[in-house]
């Protein structure tokens, strides 16, 4: 039976984990078996420069925040080594990095499982996720893709002054 002050700890370690997963727009875990320690300090350095947090989590723990959190679908995933990446912000970072570091470092990162924005996700889900652009080069596409109409309709106004002018000398 451990003492009151680790029980305590565990106890606290759990709640943060539980707010961390309640709270977070994506939660994506990751077995990072057989990675080095000069590809986690670059994979972490990645996560941070997306605003991801990632951290080794303890599996019983995580269970448990997770099940706090009222996803109890991840009670089977979390065994071997697991790391937790969670975000408030883009919510396909966690997915699209490993995704990245995966091609880069073969068999060093693996998605166990997830979640983005409230919802569980397959590991098919994620890896797709994974292969999508930022949420800033998506906006990009899209604003882009209203524009060209505009840019278009502006080109052949153009043309036709450009014709009048050319005409009326």
């Amino acid at each position: 039976m451990p003492n009151a002050k680790v029980l305590e700890s565990k106890k606290a370690i759990v709640e943060d984990l539980s707010n961390r997963i309640g709270q977070a727009t994506a939660v994506v875990f990751v077995d990072y078996k057989g990675i080095t320690v000069a590809q986690d300090t670059e994979l972490r350095n990645r996560f941070r420069e997306a605003g991801v947090e990632y951290s080794v989590v303890k599996n019983t723990l995580t269970r448990l925040a997770a099940n706090h959190a009222g996803f109890k679908e991840f009670d089977e995933i979390l065994n071997g080594t697991t790391s937790m990446a969670t975000t408030t912000e883009d919510p396909i970072a966690p997915a699209r990095i490993v995704s990245e570091f995966t091609k880069k470092y073969k068999n060093v990162l693996k998605i166990k499982g997830g979640i983005v924005e409230g919802k569980v996700q397959s590991i098919e889900a994620l890896n797709a996720f994974g292969e999508l652009p930022s949420k800033n080069a998506l906006v990009a596409q899209v604003l882009g893709t209203f524009l060209a109409p505009i840019s278009s309709l502006a080109f052949v106004l153009d043309q036709i002054r450009a014709q009048k002018e050319g005409s009326a000398q």
